[in-house]
């Protein structure tokens, strides 16, 4: 049986643990071990996005060492964090010989949940069943930073039941942007109205994304809205059988 590891990420681990425990449901069912590193926290990605490079290089070498203690691919339910562990990381150790090896090292076991299954696993059906209508929002850093578009959508397909529709401008960010929502409140909030726009005009039910920002940002917008549609990260949607 194969093993992976599971970085949970800040936002499934503080307020989403439901999508945490159906990627391991789901891995388990497809014959993985799923092992989880305790010591690991914060991949370091909003003190590298807010300019605190010193703060952001400590997290990472953190999560370097704790993860360089384990073995088997890094799988996360996050586009966004995926791209810190490749991209970000690079750009921090980019001029230390040292980091740069180790971090290179990291980077090519890191995989974004729904990207391994398809590319590496090549499994687009996971046996997983919705009675109604779905519509996906993909995430920024997950569609325009990791260039995985595809693999969420084909798993979507696959669900037995459900009905796929699409989100008009779907491109568009949802507003969330990280520290942006915060450096931009006005901006974020323009976005987010013009997002759950495009969801009411699909008159799907149930929207599905592949980040727990998104997932937090636009639930919280229907929420204050009073609207009843449900956001899910695709895991748990995947998990429904």
């Amino acid at each position: 049986m194969p093993t992976v590891q599971l970085f949970i990420t800040c936002l499934t681990d503080s307020f989403f643990p439901k999508t945490g425990e159906a990627v391991v449901n789901i891995l388990n069912r497809l014959g993985i071990n799923v092992e989880f590193a305790h010591e690991q926290t914060c991949c370091g990605q909003p003190q590298f996005n807010a300019g605190l490079r010193k703060d952001a290089r400590a997290v990472a070498e953190h999560t370097i060492k704790v993860f360089e203690n384990t073995s088997g691919d890094i799988i996360m339910p996050s586009g966004s964090c995926a791209h810190h562990f490749k991209h970000g990381y690079i750009e921090l150790f980019e001029n230390d010989n040292i980091w740069l090896p180790r971090t290179k090292a990291l980077a090519d076991r890191v995989y974004e949940f729904t990207e391994y299954l398809v590319d590496n696993l090549n499994i687009t059906d996971v046996g997983a069943t919705w009675d109604g209508m779905l519509t996906y929002h993909p995430s920024c850093h997950t569609l325009r930073g990791m260039n995985i578009d595809k693999q969420p959508r084909a798993l979507l397909q696959n669900v037995k039941g459900a009905t796929l529709v699409e989100l008009p401008n779907a491109n568009e960010c949802c507003g969330f942007g990280g520290i942006m929502s915060v450096e931009h409140p006005e901006l974020s909030a323009e976005w987010l109205k013009r997002k759950i726009q495009n969801l009411d005009e699909t008159q799907s039910p149930t929207l599905v994304v592949t980040d727990a920002g998104c997932l937090m940002h636009i639930a919280g917008g229907l929420n204050r809205q009073k609207k009843k549609q449900k956001v899910f990260h695709i895991a748990e949607i995947l998990n429904q059988r």
